[in-house]
């Protein structure tokens, strides 16, 4: 098989396992919509499908690279643009990967990067490529927003709080990642626990220490607090393993649907753990 295309298949399971896995607060799974009106776990999998065939492209233009590592999100920033529309026809104008095409895309870049480098796609190697690509990020993109007129929930999230999202996350090479949810998630699945309870655990984890900025963009700070210290309760309860943790995340659910509090930026970072543990699973 055509490595890119091995990659980038990696990055598609993630993006799928991340949509099934079940019960996830807030969130789109196939049990219910969470706190969404515009989509279901269906929608989910006609987005994949439309996304699906820019996923290797991202990692032949890692590949194909021939300047230094920033140079290359510009390209990367190209394919992503058309990964977006095709997601944006494909479900009538529903937002439901775009974090993730990000993500995906400066992960799968540096993954591509790596192998014109001559190194395995291990998960500390990918994401210091990441580092590399993402460097300057959020100075160019955020120095000068207009704090009258923010043109995204993302830039509003910025200027009322700090938060930078998605692209503070990659310039820092994913922390939450690889310094807690990938060493979660490979412990849980040693362990044994059925891979579902292993994801929905590890998203209760990234719940508890993530500024999401998907929250951020629908409530206030305190809101985001709030979401924190619930996820600890349910985590400090046992997660999914026990029967009280199993309760108090179904209690989430329930909470979050009701108060329209939606984690996503905490579930693309689930879908990112994945793809990594897999892909260095099978890279190993």
């Amino acid at each position: 098989m055509d490595r890119a295309a091995y990659i980038a298949s990696f990055a598609l399971e993630a993006l799928l396992v991340e949509a099934a896995a079940t019960p996830k607060p807030g969130l789109v799974d196939r049990a219910n919509c969470g706190a969404h009106a515009d989509m279901d776990f269906f929608t989910f999998q006609i987005s994949a499908a439309a996304i699906a065939p820019f996923l290797p492209v991202f990692v032949r233009t890692g590949i194909e690279h021939t300047t230094d590592a920033p140079a290359l999100l510009t390209s990367l920033r190209r394919v992503g643009l058309e990964a977006e529309r095709a997601m944006f026809a494909r479900t009538g104008g529903v937002n439901t990967h775009k974090g993730a095409i990000f993500s995906f895309g400066v992960l799968l870049g540096a993954a591509g990067l790596a192998l014109r480098r001559g190194k395995k796609c291990t998960a500390e190697c990918v994401l210091d490529l990441v580092q590399e690509i993402c460097a300057g990020i959020c100075r160019r993109h955020f120095d000068g927003l207009d704090a009258c007129a923010p043109e995204t929930k993302g830039d509003a999230a910025y200027l009322a709080c700090g938060a930078t999202g998605a692209r503070g996350t990659a310039e820092a090479g994913f922390p939450l990642v690889r310094r807690i949810a990938l060493p979660l998630y490979r412990a849980l699945m040693d362990q044994g626990l059925p891979m579902n309870d292993a994801l929905v655990d590890v998203l209760v984890t990234l719940i508890t220490l993530n500024d999401d900025t998907n929250i951020l963009s629908r409530h206030h700070l305190g809101v985001l607090h709030e979401v924190q210290a619930t996820a600890r309760r349910a985590e400090a309860l046992g997660g999914m393993a026990a029967p009280e943790g199993r309760a108090a995340i179904l209690q989430m659910d329930e909470d979050f649907i009701r108060k329209w509090i939606s984690p996503g930026g905490s579930a693309d970072l689930l879908a990112v753990t994945y793809f990594l543990y897999a892909l260095e699973r099978a890279d190993g």
